[in-house]
């Protein structure tokens, strides 16, 4: 490959990240200038307004016009200092979201501190409305922006050209978990393997494989990929791996380790070099304490709060029940909670009556959904009108939040299994029991019944490894959208 063409996908690689932010100062702009000027007219009024400045022997009047455009460049300094814009932490993931309230509550706490010091006399009321409204204003701008780039990543644009480098097996696991999530900005575009030959393939993929480490340079040159993950190093010891970090060029090409423990959770990762080595500690999981309290905290208001505004909903749920079919408004049936106890969950009957008795016929009918440990049919012969119009909306699952009220459930947690199911769980999946099922989580937010019984062990583990209260708001967040899209839910 000439260098021409490896310049020009270089400068393709730099490009879109230099237009991604570049648009995002922009919109930053807009959204600052807009809500500072708009909380200054509201407050003030179309008049000019001085805020003063008194000091021991004089007094300084400054126009609000000036203060208000010193404002938003500091912010915009701010959002910059604090890597709001980089490529690492847009489109995916809370750190972008983190990184901008940080960046506005440290300017916000370093005005107050210069108002204090040189007696400014702020108008309480411009300060305290600019700053939590340009910060909500700021984060919705950016999740519109995240949608937009979802989409062209989706499509193979704005992301990453990923070479892999280990052994086959651990590529192959990397290159189907990025395929599976474009959206996270990596798109893999070859790798090299032990005893790899050109022409290959990773098995069941399209990712063509270069040959072995020794061929990395031109592995880079002919798949033009801007960043290098090693998925194993057993077949590259330190001084090779030292090296090969070396030999990239600087600015253009990109190193990513990653190691061997998988689906753990940001928060519980800190990277502490020791003696010259990067070590990875790694905190055990914790169920105990405020975190727990807080969760319950949260489920108790939460549900409460929600079965008193869904009142009306669920008063016109039971009727309809009641009136469209035959039998009980409410469907009881036994599920296996924290520590492997059992406690009657609650559901509005969206089946007939002798479902259950009716199961076994079922079961040997091709399905074309749930998995082998979970039934779930399609097209359930069983359900009823009434029912199928629920399950599309998810409205069955409403008086669960009277088992988050008791303490039996949680708003956010593993789905609560069957003892049937449980009766098959091989030895690790026991460790969902650690805490409380939950009525939506990582696995109704995931594709629900389209999932395989590997990928909702999976999800179910993770979340119970890494849950936290800020993850538990997103996965609510991302419950209303999946059950307005309906995919899986029968």
């Amino acid at each position: 490959m000439t260098e021409q063409v490896r310049v020009s996908r270089s400068r393709v690689a730099r490009d879109w990240r230099d237009r991604y932010a570049y648009r995002l100062v922009i919109t930053d702009a807009l959204v600052l200038i807009w809500v500072v000027f708009g909380v200054q007219i509201a407050w003030f009024g179309i008049t000019v307004a001085d805020v003063q400045f008194r000091g021991d022997f004089h007094e300084v009047a400054l126009n609000y016009t000036v203060v208000s455009v010193a404002i938003i460049g500091c912010w915009m300094l701010a959002l910059s200092m604090y890597g709001t814009r980089g490529y690492r932490v847009v489109g995916t993931g809370s750190t972008e979201y983190k990184l901008i309230a940080d960046a506005t509550l440290r300017l916000f706490g370093l005005l107050a501190i210069v108002s204090f010091l040189f007696q400014v006399e702020f108008a309480r009321g411009y300060i305290l409305i600019a700053f939590p409204m340009g910060l909500l204003v700021l984060m919705f701008s950016r999740w519109m922006w995240r949608q937009w780039l979802g989409a062209q990543r989706a499509d193979g644009n704005y992301s990453s050209t990923v070479l892999l480098i280990g052994s086959e097996s651990s590529a192959l696991h990397f290159a189907t978990e990025l395929a599976r999530y474009p959206r996270a900005g990596y798109r893999v575009v070859g790798a090299c393997v032990p005893r790899g030959q050109l022409a290959d393939t990773l098995p069941g993929t399209l990712v063509p494989v270069y040959g072995d480490v020794n061929s990395l340079h031109d592995a880079l040159a002919a798949s033009g990929a801007d960043t290098v993950v090693i998925t194993s190093s057993a077949e590259l010891p330190p001084q090779k791996l030292r090296e090969l970090s070396w030999s990239l060029e600087p600015g253009r090409q990109h190193l990513v380790m990653a190691p061997a423990l998988t689906d753990v959770g940001g928060p519980r990762i800190h990277t502490r070099p020791v003696a010259g080595l990067p070590l990875i500690h790694v905190e055990t999981p914790r169920y105990e304490g405020f975190k727990n309290f807080a969760k319950r905290a949260f489920d108790i208001v939460g549900s409460a709060l929600l079965i008193a505004i869904g009142s009306p909903i669920l008063a016109g749920i039971a009727v309809a029940v009641r009136l469209g079919t035959f039998g009980p408004v409410l469907f009881r049936q036994e599920r296996v909670g924290i520590g492997g106890t059992t406690f009657t969950m609650l559901k509005f009957r969206s089946m007939v009556t002798d479902a259950e008795e009716r199961l076994e016929a079922l079961r040997d009918q091709d399905r074309a959904a749930g998995n082998s440990v979970m039934f779930k049919m399609k097209n359930d012969p069983r359900v009823t009108p009434i029912g199928a119009f629920m399950r599309r909306f998810s409205l069955d699952e409403l008086p669960q939040l009277f088992n988050v009220f008791r303490g039996n459930m949680s708003l956010v947690g593993p789905r609560p299994p069957l003892a049937r199911e449980v009766d098959v769980y091989e030895n690790h999946v026991h460790r969902r029991f650690l805490v409380k099922p939950g009525i939506t989580g990582l696995w109704q937010v995931s594709g629900r019944s389209n999932l395989s019984w590997e990928d909702t062990v999976r999800l179910d583990l993770y979340y119970v490894e890494n849950w936290s209260m800020t993850g538990d708001l997103m996965i609510l967040w991302r419950t209303a959208r999946a059950v307005l899209g309906r995919a899986g839910a029968y």
